[in-house]
């Protein structure tokens, strides 16, 4: 299989058929930000009439974003699948995505960028899991009116207090940074719980969630995300089944082939290289958990990534 791949290369060679590297900022355009101490907020309308409101897409190593638009339409990329967004909403980037957005001259909001650590250190464990939960998967999320009001005060606020200076020794700036998110992530999951629709989440299974990204290309089995939470494989698989009506291991598999899909699309190199990457001994294998996934060859999909560029 490693034989056929390379030859496959050597047809048509990955660099062609990939999309150019991801570009990694602190900030948009700036690959390192001294003052951004690890935590920085920004009017939407700051930086994105520089770039004719078009962000192409690009990810922040180590850092999480916030995008808060209260108003006004949005593109939104994330990991190459395309919403259209209307404000008020939010949109989580964890660290590490691949993101760009489409703005309009009318679109109003803010952009909280910043490290995990510096929100999260020392902080009660249950707003943790709250936080490490909200940032678990890039996601896309309308509040209702009064959700959106409750946040848009906290952002405006936090905003208010970045401008004042003195970011190194203002302890207002990270309780206000937290109490945004903190509330955000209450009036997420309140939403959840309240919908009729099955999108409810449990702690538990938001830990669940939390141990596949930071586990997936270990490629453990279901058994042990049970170990490490507590739970036999059978009580696993009825809690997701419960709130994704998946099993356990599926949900594993989705997240590691959506990885393999991202890799794909942006990282010019040989699909036998991803798959080693990617956490598999054999490419051949690598290859036909692809297909039973995504319907098509590794090589089918990145041809079509590489068209729609």
């Amino acid at each position: 299989m490693g034989r056929i791949l390379r030859s496959a290369a050597q047809k048509s060679p990955p660099a062609r058929r990939a999309r150019p590297a991801i570009p990694s900022f602190a900030l948009y355009g700036e690959v390192a930000t001294p003052e951004l101490q690890g935590l920085h907020i920004e009017p939407l309308q700051s930086r994105s009439p520089l770039y004719r409101w078009e962000i192409h897409a690009h990810q922040h190593r180590g850092l999480h974003q916030l995008v808060w638009l209260m108003a006004g339409p949005a593109g939104v990329e994330l990991e190459g699948q395309r919403h259209d967004v209307q404000g008020p909403a939010a949109v989580l980037v964890p660290a590490g995505v691949v993101h760009g957005f489409h703005l309009a001259p009318q679109s109003d909001g803010h952009v909280l960028t910043f490290a995990p650590a510096k929100l999260l250190e020392g902080e009660a464990s249950d707003t943790a899991s709250a936080l490490a939960a909200l940032f678990a998967a890039p996601r896309v999320w309308s509040p209702g009116d009064a959700a959106a009001q409750r946040i848009q005060r906290l952002v405006a606020a936090l905003h208010a207090e970045f401008q004042a200076g003195g970011h190194e020794i203002n302890p207002v700036l990270t309780w206000l940074a937290r109490a945004v998110l903190w509330r955000l992530a209450h009036d997420l999951r309140a939403a959840q719980q309240a919908s009729a629709d099955g999108l409810a989440r449990s702690a538990l299974f938001d830990r669940f969630l939390a141990l596949v990204e930071a586990q997936h290309l270990q490629h453990w089995p279901a058994s042990r995300y049970a170990e490490r939470l507590g739970l036999s494989l059978e009580r696993l698989n009825r809690l997701t089944h419960r709130h994704s009506g998946r099993a356990a291991l599926d949900l594993v598999h989705e997240r590691l082939a959506r990885e393999a899909c991202r890799r794909l699309a942006y990282v010019a190199a040989p699909v036998s290289s991803l798959a080693y990457e990617l956490g598999f001994e054999d490419p051949a294998y690598f290859c036909r958990f692809f297909k039973r996934r995504m319907g098509c060859t590794p090589r089918q999909y990145r041809e079509r990534a590489g068209a729609a560029v």
